[in-house]
């Protein structure tokens, strides 16, 4: 893009922006040693000393410091936002190591929030680095919102999306979103005045367990780095008003074929929380909204542990051990007495079980195998059960050879 071209942007993306600290700007200072550290931005004249300044006053919520709050987390922290809140409660684990770029292997074990502050602080001293070590809830998540300009999503499931928007929406601020998985990516920005918010594109969740995460279905270690790296660009963007954001506009990445393509998002009217007539007026169970269920009771009942399962094996009862993954991730690793009918398949190859044997159904960690469950029972399988943690849960409590991934 010409640079004329670019600036007839300017003036309306001017009046997009976020809510900084009402201290003028020129009363902002910066040391000896942060007017160097910064010096390549001060010198743009779309930046400049005062856009330095708009950036270290700007206060920016991370949630989650994993794939995509990795990148984001350290092109931030180096571009001198003065406030950065991270939302995290997970623990470093060695298939964290492929992509999540804030931690290193001899974190592995450490929390993530103590790994990736050690990590921000040494990039950027000169950052406000604040800990959120707690799953971000309904019950806290205005709370902690309420001291930040604008919050980056980089969470990796439905309900906390779900969340993360509506706090969004009923606060006012710009909803910086990403997601990744295997090959593909998506960025925009929501809940900006005017544009859409996730509902708006997103008004239902898809039924539990049909579409998998990260975890289940892989996602390419450099993936999050393109997407998270196009966050926080975004959201340096809204902090200066410059340029042309991501509003109301979903951009698609390919990174298997590096194709970049758009897809119009427009605010509508309709959206339960964003629109005309909202009917969302505050936050509400969000596992619930997504059919998660949420009865520690009816989990227990539902759920069995992989160490009870080998007990009913080493007793040879009777049973079926249905492996519902990809036919590419039982070749890392399987339980011998399983057959494997991948999830797509079990209703059309329903013929292959016995509906009045127990059966045990296991995917990688028990998300598509309560979803397989369900359906089972909704066919007329009554003693259907659910391997708690799946494959990696046997791994890690029966049989350490079978590898986890």
């Amino acid at each position: 893009m010409k640079r004329e071209d670019a600036m007839i942007f300017a003036p309306s993306c001017r009046q997009i922006g976020v809510t900084l600290t009402e201290e003028p700007m020129s009363t902002i200072a910066f040391s000896p040693e942060e007017a160097l550290r910064y010096n390549r931005h001060m010198i743009m004249p779309e930046v400049g000393p005062e856009g330095q300044a708009k950036l270290k006053a700007a206060r920016v919520l991370l949630v989650g410091a994993g794939g995509l709050g990795s990148p984001a987390g350290l092109y931030l922290a180096a571009a001198g936002i003065g406030k950065i809140g991270i939302v995290d409660f997970d623990a470093v684990d060695a298939s964290n190591l492929h992509r999540q770029v804030l931690h290193g292997t001899r974190d592995v074990g450490r929390s993530k929030l103590d790994s990736a502050i050690d990590t921000l602080s040494d990039i950027n001293p000169h950052v406000e680095f604040v800990r959120h070590e707690t799953r971000f809830t309904s019950e806290n998540a205005l709370e902690i919102a309420a001291g930040y300009d604008m919050i980056v999503d980089g969470t990796d499931n439905f309900p906390t999306r779900y969340l993360v928007n509506d706090v969004c929406v009923l606060t006012g601020k710009p909803n910086v979103y990403g997601s990744i998985f295997r090959f593909d990516g998506q960025a925009t920005v929501f809940a900006a005045p005017g544009g859409p918010c996730y509902r708006c594109l997103y008004p239902e969740p898809p039924p539990p367990g049909t579409v998998p995460n990260c975890a289940e279905g892989g996602v390419l270690g450099i993936l999050p780095g393109l997407v998270g790296v196009i966050q926080a660009t975004e959201a340096i963007k809204l902090i200066l008003r410059a340029g042309e954001p991501l509003i109301g506009r979903l951009l698609m990445i390919d990174a298997l074929t590096m194709q970049f393509r758009e897809i119009k998002i427009r605010r509508d009217p309709e959206c339960s929380i964003c629109g005309d007539k909202p009917t969302v007026r505050e936050l509400v169970d969000y596992e619930s909204f997504c059919g998660i269920p949420a009865s520690p009771t009816a989990d227990m009942e539902f759920e069995i542990e992989p160490i009870e399962v080998k007990a009913k094996l080493d007793r040879g009862e009777s049973l079926t051990l249905l492996d519902v993954r990809e036919p590419f991730e039982f070749r890392i690793g399987s339980i011998r007495e399983s057959i494997l009918i991948p999830m797509d398949d079990v209703v059309d190859r329903i013929g292959e079980l016995n509906p009045d044997q127990e059966t045990i159904v296991l995917c990688h960690a028990g998300r598509r195998s309560a979803f397989v469950c369900e359906q089972l029972k909704q066919l007329g399988f009554k003693r259907v059960r659910n391997l708690k943690g799946g494959i990696d849960r046997w791994s890690t409590t029966v049989d350490p050879g079978i590898p986890r991934y």
